[in-house]
């Protein structure tokens, strides 16, 4: 979903801002601390409901503001107004959709499909499994309709089949209830999770191919169980160790995405560089799937494109962008790394950030003709 207009007000340290963007590339230029992350950090919020800078969205409000408001207005017949309040005193995010009070966070996410890439996006390497999962589960959300019910339902049982384990004396029946609702709806989560890979990896490996070649680089799906037992089977044998435990260490919250350069762990092998490349093309490929398979476009936030890229490597990375006729919006401390990348066809706007006198950044918009190829 293309957005064709933005108004933040008490994010950071952002003057109030109301924007038209680019439904191109949209290029965000100025110094260190003056607010460029914190405008990718307002979109994030409103197509994921949280900050990937802290888990507290509190401390996202300006210092002297009561709230935060994030607003932008997504193309279509309608188009379809989307928010994000946040007061200060407040224990929840205000969420609103055409003009409609919503409860689900799902309901964001699926309005706003994004994708970002910044120097946190290098854990799909070098983090806990957690990180990977939740980059899978993105892409299946998206396309596998079905998904979102049998993941909460998962889950759900997963919380309860805990619980009883860590009570004192355990209750075997109800026990054998959870454990059912469990491996039904955690079986059905590993069906849509890897006909997703499937579909998935060949997206992938033409990206990666076009932003480097790595051909020894693999991808491997790892459910969270033993691929030769059932899932209930496992949770039936394992009951005695997992009640030693106090939670299930096997099932679908287990699952993993195993990222090998021939047969050792790709961030034990690549350079920043190198590792730079392989996350974006797998962030790329997310949202090139999901056009695929729906044809609904991806909104793509990158911060601070050209650290860890030489200047070849940030051209390749642009023209890929450019040829994937997606909206963007990336930052850059350095105007001069910015110049040259672009096709005359592309649209492409530029705002810099300057501070003002009271400290906060100022979006301003600039002339764009010298950021394309003559």
């Amino acid at each position: 979903m293309l957005i064709d207009r933005l108004a933040f007000t008490g994010l950071r340290n952002l003057g109030p801002l109301d924007l038209a963007p680019s439904p191109g590339i949209n290029l965000i230029v100025g110094p260190n601390g003056s607010g460029k992350s914190s405008l990718l950090e307002g979109l994030h919020i409103l197509g994921m409901g949280r900050s990937f800078r802290t888990r507290q969205l509190k401390h996202v409000i300006t210092h002297e503001a009561g709230e935060m408001t994030l607003f932008a207005r997504l193309c279509g017949a309608p188009p379809l107004p989307i928010g994000v309040r946040r007061s200060r005193d407040a224990a929840e995010l205000e969420m609103r959709m055409g003009g409609e009070r919503v409860s689900r966070l799902a309901q964001l996410i699926e309005a706003l499909p994004l994708q970002l890439v910044n120097p946190d996006a290098f854990r799909l390497l070098e983090g806990a499994p957690a990180g990977r999962r939740e980059f899978l589960d993105w892409g299946v959300f998206h396309v596998k309709h079905d998904f979102y019910e049998a993941w909460r339902r998962a889950k759900r049982a997963l919380k309860h089949r805990n619980a009883l384990l860590r009570h004192g004396r355990m209750d075997v029946n109800n026990l054998a209830v959870w454990e059912q609702e469990l491996a039904s709806w955690g079986e059905r989560v590993d069906d849509l999770r890897r006909d997703w890979i499937t579909s998935f990896l060949p997206v992938f490996e033409e990206t990666l191919s076009r932003l480097i070649d790595l051909p020894e680089l693999s991808l491997r799906y790892s459910r969270g169980w033993d691929k030769q037992r059932s899932l209930r089977e496992v949770l039936e044998q394992g009951r005695a160790t997992d009640q030693q435990m106090g939670f299930t260490q096997n099932g679908p919250q287990r699952a993993d995405l195993r990222i090998r350069l021939g047969r050792r762990p790709a961030v034990e092998v690549l350079s920043r560089g190198q590792q730079k490349l392989v996350v974006s093309a797998l962030k790329l490929a997310q949202g090139r799937l999901l056009e695929q398979s729906t044809g609904r476009s991806c909104l793509y936030l990158v911060d601070d494109l050209p650290a860890e890229l030489d200047a070849e490597h940030r051209r390749v990375f642009c023209r890929l962008l450019e040829s994937m006729r997606c909206q963007a919006f990336i930052t850059s401390v350095e105007h001069d790394a910015l110049v040259g990348q672009w096709e005359s066809h592309t649209p492409i706007a530029m705002f810099h950030v300057k501070q003002a006198s009271s400290g906060t950044g100022q979006l301003v918009p600039q002339a764009q003709t010298d950021f394309m190829t003559e």
